[in-house]
């Protein structure tokens, strides 16, 4: 259980990195690499509940659907949460994927408060459990 437990503490340090990482990138004025950090600062939230199961998987898809499953749908986490990780999800796609997107500066700073958003009620969890 200690293992999972450091393991989880570790995706969430590294959650913190990507959401410090997206607020510099920000004000670099970088607005798709920071919609890129802000998506993976919530990717690895959801990685840093699912390690307590000792539960991964290797495709972003599938680490969503079991956390959406088994832990926005049963009411452990507000369903919110799914909205606001579609939306970063959708948007980092497209930033990284798509040659010609642009994020404006509003778009962005939606993005940012919604990973932070997403990563304190994460934590508050793990704090707690």
């Amino acid at each position: 259980m200690d293992n999972l437990k450091n393991l989880s503490n570790w995706r969430l340090e590294k959650a913190q990195r990507c959401l410090r990482s997206a607020q510099t990138l920000f004000n670099d004025e970088d607005y798709s690499s920071s919609a890129n950090r802000s998506y993976y600062c919530v990717f690895h939230c959801m990685r840093s509940v699912l390690a307590l199961q000792g539960v991964d998987f290797k495709k972003h898809s599938a680490v969503i659907a079991y956390f959406r499953e088994n832990y926005i749908k049963t009411g452990i986490f507000e369903k919110n949460l799914s909205d606001i990780l579609s939306k970063l999800f959708t948007i980092r796609t497209e930033s990284d994927y798509d040659d010609f997107y642009l994020i404006d500066k509003q778009e962005i700073i939606v993005q940012l408060e919604n990973a932070k958003y997403f990563y304190d009620k994460i934590k508050d969890y793990l704090d707690n459990n």
